[in-house]
């Protein structure tokens, strides 16, 4: 671990907090030392660019729905949804959403245990890409989380044994919000056609010109 202590002139500090005298230092690591000090500076520099951009679109379209609403003398207060605003020749798009965060409690378990049960009941003859989704469905990720879409995905399963609705109904109790995410995102349209398509805003989104 890196100390806060200064480094003596002549010296680098390796990842280990190890000082190495420079003259020892291989020239080709001090030039990858260069390009990763040079790349971090650069995106840093992006990520302010970005954060300052989204503070002021938010704030922007904000004023817009309070000065659009003056217009009927309506206040609008408390959390505003998702929005949409077209430019006047209909060439951009301009969407704010927010998305919440979900996760389920405990009743995930019981609505599990109901639909294990169905299963078990249903082998003969049951179709074997049910199970596939179930199985799925309740699948934790490396970090041991659940996909929240394919487990509410199961509620639109026409299915009526009283176990599996059961079962749909702790899934629906079982919601939590414990969060909530604002997003901005721009469009262009796509030359005279009614489709539009996403002005990235994340380097993993942007094309090599």
């Amino acid at each position: 671990m890196q100390n806060s202590t200064p480094i003596p002139e002549g010296y680098w500090q390796d990842a280990k907090g190890c000082l190495v005298p420079e003259n020892m230092i291989k020239p080709i690591d001090k030039e990858r030392d260069q390009l990763v000090q040079d790349l971090v500076r650069q995106a840093r520099t992006v990520s302010a660019t970005l954060a300052r951009f989204k503070a002021a679109a938010f704030g922007d379209i904000e004023a817009f729905i309070d000065l659009s609403a003056e217009q009927y003398q309506a206040q609008i207060g408390g959390k505003k949804g998702n929005l949409t605003l077209y430019s006047f020749d209909g060439r951009y798009r301009i969407q704010r959403a927010n998305q919440d965060r979900i996760t389920f409690d405990e009743r995930l378990q019981a609505a599990r245990v109901l639909i294990d049960e169905c299963l078990t009941d249903w082998t003969e003859g049951a179709r074997p890409e049910l199970q596939a989704i179930v199985n799925q469905a309740f699948a934790a990720d490396k970090e041991g989380k659940i996909n929240t879409g394919r487990v509410l995905a199961l509620r639109r399963m026409d299915i009526h044994d009283p176990r599996w609705q059961r079962a749909m109904t702790a899934i629906s109790e079982a919601v939590q919000i414990v969060g909530s995410k604002a997003y901005i995102r721009v469009y262009e349209r796509v030359g005279n056609t009614d489709q539009y398509q996403p002005i990235a805003l994340d380097i993993a989104s942007v094309g090599l010109q």
